[in-house]
């Protein structure tokens, strides 16, 4: 391709939430933008919706919910009309029976039994008297939340399914950034409607989000396609192989289809790739540390083995997580009730079994047919449905689907930001996998907005984006005195703040 003619623009690594969300902006301001897209058919990363066979599913549950007005309206914006509302419904399965989750202290005791109760609450009890002052780890943070006994049930074994390692092996980041605010004592606090200390009343965990008809994939074709009238241009099956830098930018990409190279200059570039192929990619190479640290970043791959069922109903959730070590799967989607609009007839019922591994295992290297023999057998072992009731299926896989928050990765991405800084100073990481942080949907997208916009000549600080935030989806309502809690904000760089601070208190920073 001849890309003399486009050296002014802005090149975006990825098609997925943050990548498109950044074209949309540049090219709403007459910036000329090209994306390239790995995926030979689908935009949208890991919120893209698969069709088989006439019916819809995601590559994981997405639900679109946000405490920034922005976002909030920038999907109806490229939806081109309002989402729809859903009543949330989420459990876990365990030992054959359904809990609520979030937890409910008076669901989880009620099914636990007063002997189970009492050992949880003297669990949790023996856990605050050896709190560690400053967790490092997963199972410390989570022990000293909720006791070692709650933590072994409603926390453990699920997340070993996901990551693949023991609790002991993850950050404490990961407890953090998820429940950051709900610990044992606060749902007891909240289930007796008793304010906190700082005069906050803790509320449960929104139970409304609201959702594309057909599926996440619809709200991110409608944005590929304002993306293009606009005059931006997506290209797919586009996979970066190398990335040329001279001095301390970036000048070009060279990208792969079907064996056939590339190149692609431009003044500006934005990825949302896996920061150890990004790293990998450069020419001339990285120093040796900084591929060290690069190959030292982990992810975890993603299969869902999607079933149709010859059955209406199998169970009323959206999705339950599966706390049983009997079976692999970890968490278990019902498309349907997402949106009823996901299956073609009502008289049938698509679930995806998802099941996390690491590219290069057994779970990973299965044949289709092996997993979905799997999918069937564990869907009968839980006592959810008959297998003889499963009329069809299909496999979908997805590497890097998700960053590990493992004990090191804090110094790892630490060491390529620096690099990155001196030697690509016209690059930005945006989204999950591009800044190696396990983003929620609209916060992948206000990377790629706060992005567009420093090309635009602001200066926002991207890393901020849900760093110093409670996790999304906890809300505390506070005294009516207090003001606002910021929770998803533009944060601007320093040398910035001063004039920002009207801007934001006129309503950047959201509620």
């Amino acid at each position: 391709m001849d890309t003399s003619d486009h050296r002014d623009q802005t090149v975006v690594i990825g098609g997925g939430p943050a990548g498109l969300t950044a074209a949309y902006e540049l090219s709403k301001s007459g910036r000329p933008v090209v994306i390239l897209e790995q995926d030979p058919t689908y935009v949208g990363g890991l919120s893209r919706t698969v069709e088989f066979k006439g019916f819809r599913f995601d590559i994981g549950g997405h639900r679109f919910f946000s405490k920034n007005q922005e976002i909030e309206g920038l999907w109806d914006e490229l939806l081109g009309r309002p989402l729809e509302v859903r009543d949330r419904l989420s459990r876990i399965y365990f030992r054959g029976r359904f809990f609520k989750y979030p937890l409910e202290v008076s669901d989880t005791f009620k099914r636990l039994g007063p002997r189970e109760v009492i050992a949880c609450v003297a669990s949790y009890g023996a856990a605050k008297l050896r709190r560690t002052p400053k967790p490092e780890t997963f199972e410390e943070f989570m022990v000293a939340m909720f006791g070692w006994r709650l933590f072994r049930m409603f926390f453990k074994t699920y997340t070993e399914k996901v990551w693949g390692v023991g609790c002991d092996e993850l950050s404490a980041d990961w407890g953090a950034q998820r429940i950051r605010g709900l610990n044992l004592a606060s749902m007891i606090r909240g289930a007796l409607g008793i304010r906190q200390r700082n005069g906050q009343r803790v509320k449960a965990l929104v139970d409304r989000f609201r959702y594309p008809t057909l599926g996440p994939g619809e709200v991110w074709q409608a944005a590929a396609a304002r993306v293009r009238r606009l005059g931006g241009n997506i290209h797919l099956g586009k996979r970066v192989i190398r990335i040329n830098r001279s001095g301390s930018r970036i000048t070009s990409l060279v990208t792969s289809d079907a064996g056939r190279e590339e190149t692609w200059e431009g003044k500006h570039f934005l990825s949302t790739m896996p920061m150890s192929e990004l790293v990998s990619a450069f020419s001339p190479s990285s120093p040796a540390a900084v591929k060290h640290a690069a190959g030292s970043l982990k992810y975890r791959d993603f299969v869902v083995v999607v079933m149709i069922l010859d059955k209406p109903t199998v169970f009323p959730d959206q999705w339950i997580y599966v706390h049983e070590p009997k079976v692999r799967v970890a968490r278990i989607q019902n498309f349907k009730n997402w949106s009823p609009a996901m299956v073609p007839d009502p008289h049938y019922t698509v679930l995806g079994f998802e099941y996390f591994c690491t590219e290069g295992d057994g779970l990973w290297d299965a044949p289709e047919d092996q997993l979905k023999a799997m999918g069937r057998a564990e869907l009968g072992a839980l006592g959810l449905a008959n297998p003889s009731e499963v009329i069809d299926s299909t496999v979908v896989r997805l590497k890097r689907a998700y960053p590990v928050y493992d004990r090191g990765y804090r110094e790892h991405v630490s060491a390529i930001r620096e690099f990155l800084d001196r030697e690509a100073t016209n690059l930005q990481l945006i989204g999950r996998n591009g800044m190696h942080k396990y983003n929620n949907q609209d916060h992948a997208m206000m990377t790629g907005l706060m992005a567009a916009r420093n090309i635009m000549g602001e200066s926002y600080d991207l890393w901020r984006v849900n760093s110093d935030a409670e996790y999304l989806e906890e809300e505390q309502v506070e005294e009516r005195q207090s003001p606002p809690v910021p929770v998803l904000g533009l944060v601007r760089k320093p040398e910035a703040a001063a004039r920002a601070v009207e801007e934001d208190l006129a309503g950047n920073l959201a509620d």
